[in-house]
C-alpha cells in the first residue's frame, strides 16, 4: 500500500517533460516552469512564458524542436 502512494506522488512530481528555466526573482536554476505558453519571437524564434509555481514570472528562449516538442507533450500551450 505505501509504494503505491509512493508511485502516485512520483507521478504527480515528475518534471522531466517541464520546461526548466533560471527563476531571475528567487535565483534559482533549472526550475520547471508552470503555466507555460510557447509564443513566436519576431525573429522566427520560441520563447516560452510562465511561473514558477509560486507566482514568480519566468521566460526562456528555446529552439523550435524543443518548443513543439514541449507544445506536443502538452506541457506548454501554443500562443502563437
Amino acid at each position: 500500500m505505501s509504494e503505491t502512494i509512493f508511485n502516485l506522488k512520483k507521478k504527480q512530481m515528475d518534471t522531466s517533460k517541464m520546461i526548466k528555466a533560471y527563476c531571475l526573482k528567487t535565483k534559482e536554476k533549472n526550475v520547471p516552469m508552470h503555466d507555460a505558453v510557447i509564443t513566436k519571437t519576431a525573429k522566427g524564434g520560441y520563447m516560452a512564458g510562465g511561473n514558477d509555481g509560486k507566482g514568480n514570472k519566468m521566460a526562456a528562449i528555446m529552439s523550435e524542436a524543443k518548443a513543439l516538442q514541449a507544445i506536443k507533450d502538452g506541457v506548454a500551450k501554443k500562443g502563437f
